[in-house]
């Protein structure tokens, strides 16, 4: 076992090395933030069309935010061990870029509770971009969706965090 290895305690793993549900109970209730983000690349032409609302399935933006809101709110539905959390609150924003050429999407979630909302945040951010690319395939099937990724967290006993290079 490597040092980084010793450090890292997989609190998903039972004693017995059985996956399983952590328990949350004794921690206390403190307010929680995620923020995640993610992008699309796309050719010029299909962000175009996004752009002028020119996509045959209508506001590409407008339902990638909506379907990330519903996503953040289903988390434990698709994850398996996560905790079902009463989200306070949950934002998602596509912004174009023309440099990529494509779609920025970043997702915050929030709660007052004992676990974070991390997953919340990241499923946002990603079914979002997934929502994107089922709106505009029919005209552009090599999108590639990627760069999900935790921006930052706030609150409980491990504090704050924030990606260094976002």
């Amino acid at each position: 076992m490597s040092d980084h290895e010793a450090e890292v305690a997989l609190t998903h793993v039972g004693p017995d090395g059985a996956a399983r549900m952590v328990d949350v109970s004794a921690k206390p209730e403190t307010d929680r933030l995620a923020r995640a983000g993610g992008a699309i690349r796309m050719r010029a032409e299909t962000l175009d069309a996004i752009r002028g609302n020119a996509i045959r399935k209508g506001d590409v933006l407008g339902v990638a935010r909506i379907a990330g809101v519903m996503a953040a709110k289903r988390t434990a539905d698709l994850i398996p061990l996560c905790h079902p959390l009463p989200l306070t609150d949950v934002q998602v924003q596509c912004t174009i870029d023309d440099e990529l050429p494509g779609v920025r999407v970043e997702a915050t979630a929030r709660t007052t509770g004992r676990t974070g909302v991390e997953m919340e945040a990241m499923v946002a951010a990603s079914i979002a971009l997934l929502t994107v690319y089922d709106m505009a395939k029919a005209g552009d099937r090599e999108m590639v969706v990627g760069e999900v990724r935790l921006l930052e967290k706030r609150g409980g006993r491990s504090g704050n965090w924030h990606r260094g290079d976002s």
